[in-house]
């Protein structure tokens, strides 16, 4: 069984920087894309940044030069934010893409709903 852990999430004044960790049990992240989505209160989910099997990389517009995503040879993805901004807060997830996706860019629907973790909370104030 996955089981996917998100840690790192917390508060910050706008400017600064958190890094979150996905850990996992029963996946090798290096076979599968990976990836973050978040959910911002009151909006649609929106996939925030992905890395593919080939360490490909893809961000969505709004974190470009701002967020990098990177995997740890220990089976853990990383999600570094920096100059974070009030309306990057959210509930992060960590989840792995759809078996035989192809990215180009970050689609949302390219994550497993049923391969996640529970989420970790960020909070930027002004």
């Amino acid at each position: 069984q996955v089981q996917l852990a998100e840690s790192g999430g917390g508060s910050v004044q706008s400017g600064g920087s958190l890094r979150l960790s996905c850990t996992a049990s029963g996946i090798v992240f290096s076979r599968h894309s990976m990836g973050w989505f978040r959910q911002r209160p009151g909006k649609e989910r929106e996939g925030v940044a992905a890395v593919d099997e080939h360490v490909s990389t893809y961000y969505a517009d709004f974190v470009k030069g701002r967020f990098t995503i990177s995997r740890g040879n220990d089976n853990t993805l990383y999600l570094q934010m920096d100059n974070l901004k009030p309306e990057d807060t959210a509930m992060y997830y960590c989840a792995r893409g759809r078996v035989g996706s192809r990215w180009t860019h970050v689609d949302d629907t390219l994550f497993n709903d049923n391969v996640r973790g529970r989420g970790t909370q960020v909070t930027v104030s002004s």
